[in-house]
């Protein structure tokens, strides 16, 4: 149990200590990722950006999703999606996430660049993985952008997706793989919504 993303971002960070004072970057996700980013580029002294990846939510509800889409249109779509959801309205679902994501560019990163991570290591993390799917397309972008390498580190995950996302990468560090994971805020104590006031504070003190 974390007290909250700050606790869990400097336990995180304590993790990756290997890679302090080194060339990495961090990517985070917004919005719960750059708490957790924040205190780990304070303690690896280390590059840092948002990546934005945006769940892909279905038709009939709207919590739930089928994938997911990042800023540079990397897709990851779960198989099961593409057997009943018709390719029109996964196109149209797809491309309503887009124009979310240039707002939060604009928003979050002042519609500045993505950094140039070609042969560099990348450190992709968020306040925990549920299905994945938000990851899964970070990581695609990065492969897209010719990361050298990609590393996932995140405080909590559940075990089978864990399993699969580190296939996926060249590491992986998950501080809690609870039994009967439902949800990444059952592992906070204290766990709120971030808005996007919340991360740009958040931002100003990278």
């Amino acid at each position: 149990m974390f007290a909250d993303r700050r606790d869990a971002g400097r336990k995180l960070a304590a993790a990756l200590d290997k890679y302090k004072n080194k060339k990495v970057i961090i990517l985070a996700i917004p919005r719960g990722g750059v708490a957790i980013g924040v205190e780990i580029v304070r303690h690896l002294h280390c590059d840092f950006s948002i990546i934005v990846s945006r769940k892909l939510p279905l038709p009939v509800d709207s919590e739930a999703g089928f994938g997911a889409v990042a800023e540079d249109g990397s897709l990851f779509i779960h198989e099961y999606a593409r057997k009943w959801i018709p390719q029109e309205m996964i196109d149209k679902i797809v491309e309503k996430q887009k124009k979310i994501i240039l707002k939060r560019i604009s928003t979050l990163r002042h519609n500045q660049p993505f950094p140039d991570i070609s042969g560099r290591t990348v450190i992709i993390t968020d306040d925990g993985i549920a299905m994945g799917s938000t990851i899964r397309a970070a990581i695609e972008m990065c492969k897209h952008k010719e990361a050298g390498r990609i590393i996932v580190a995140v405080p909590v995950s559940g075990t089978d997706t864990r399993k699969t996302i580190s296939g996926l990468v060249d590491g992986m560090i998950v501080l809690d793989t609870p039994p009967n994971f439902r949800a990444v805020a059952q592992v906070y104590q204290n766990w709120y919504d971030l808005t996007d006031r919340d991360v740009i504070a958040l931002l100003k003190q990278t």
